[in-house]
């Protein structure tokens, strides 16, 4: 069917989102979508004034949000929908992290440099959000400097570069991101108790592009929806035809909903486009039936 629905997407509200809502709202209705969730990480900041501009659309917004949690030793994100947006545990959430990320982010800094990478601090002083340096504002601190041309370990990430279709966010995965050498730990939530929170908020607990963080490990999958998921991200813009196919499996054998996303952000992320992902009828008529209130 013509793509007219997105579940994830963010806004300025995420440190690594481009754009306010008016200007996400008429992106969103210059792609046809007509229902849309905006999931900002650990923040429900924005999603009243996106309920209300979308509805002056035409858009349909489903409250969200996309929730950092660990399962083990395992970073995953979770999108809640329905949740109630007025509960102060959710933007709390974002204020706990974003504290450990501030005090992390000298040293991620330090670390991305002793890999022989020149970062300009005079960029990251620019970049920087309330003393919070991210992996993708390093890259972009880096990418275009004179010290690092012809740099070897930046080549992937270059025009032509296996890594080059979304540089910035693809730098962050392969040095900053967890297991890799500038991680910096943060101290996350449980998956247990945020699948709790959105349920004890009335809210819908998803899965977010789990093809990104656990591949296709069916053992570990089945293991985090059996906690209490009720549905998978399968039509992601991160999946592979094979991962949409095995992730949409999963979720009928085990009667979960399947929701599409394509965690549109911006420049981090040039090659993700709003409205781009075709959703099978049958299952948007199960989401708009289960999330649209």
């Amino acid at each position: 069917m013509k793509p007219i629905l997105d579940l994830h997407m963010h806004s300025n509200n995420s440190l690594d989102g481009d754009y306010g809502i008016e200007t996400l709202v008429d992106l969103c209705d210059k792609a046809g979508l007509k229902y849309v969730s905006l999931a900002d990480h650990n923040s429900v900041a924005g999603v009243q004034e996106m309920m209300r501009v979308g509805k002056s659309k035409g858009i349909t917004v489903i409250p969200a949000i996309e929730i950092d949690c660990a399962y083990n030793d395992t970073n995953l994100h979770i999108l809640g929908y329905n949740i109630d947006i007025e509960d102060p545990r959710f933007n709390q959430l974002g204020v706990d992290l974003l504290n450990q990320e501030r005090d992390g982010s000298k040293e991620r800094i330090r670390l991305v440099e002793a890999l022989g990478i020149y970062v300009n601090h005079d960029k990251i002083e620019e970049l920087q959000i309330d003393g919070i340096v991210t992996g993708e504002m390093i890259a972009e601190a880096a990418f275009d400097e004179p010290e690092n041309e012809g740099l070897e370990i930046l080549k992937p990430f270059m025009p032509g570069g296996a890594l080059a279709d979304n540089p910035y966010v693809n730098f962050y995965w392969e040095y900053c991101a967890q297991g890799k050498p500038a991680y910096i730990p943060i101290e996350m939530p449980t998956l247990d108790s945020i699948i709790s929170l959105i349920h004890e908020t009335g809210g819908t607990a998803v899965f977010a592009h789990p093809g990104h963080n656990i591949k296709d490990d069916p053992q570990l999958l089945n293991e985090i929806m059996t906690s209490g998921l009720d549905g998978i991200e399968a039509y992601s813009s991160y999946h592979s035809n094979e991962q949409i196919k095995f992730y949409e499996d999963y979720a009928l054998e085990h009667n979960k909903l399947i929701t599409c996303g394509s965690d549109f952000h911006g420049k981090i992320k040039p090659a993700i486009e709003l409205g781009k992902i075709i959703f099978p009828e049958d299952y948007f008529n199960k989401v708009v039936d289960r999330l649209v209130k």
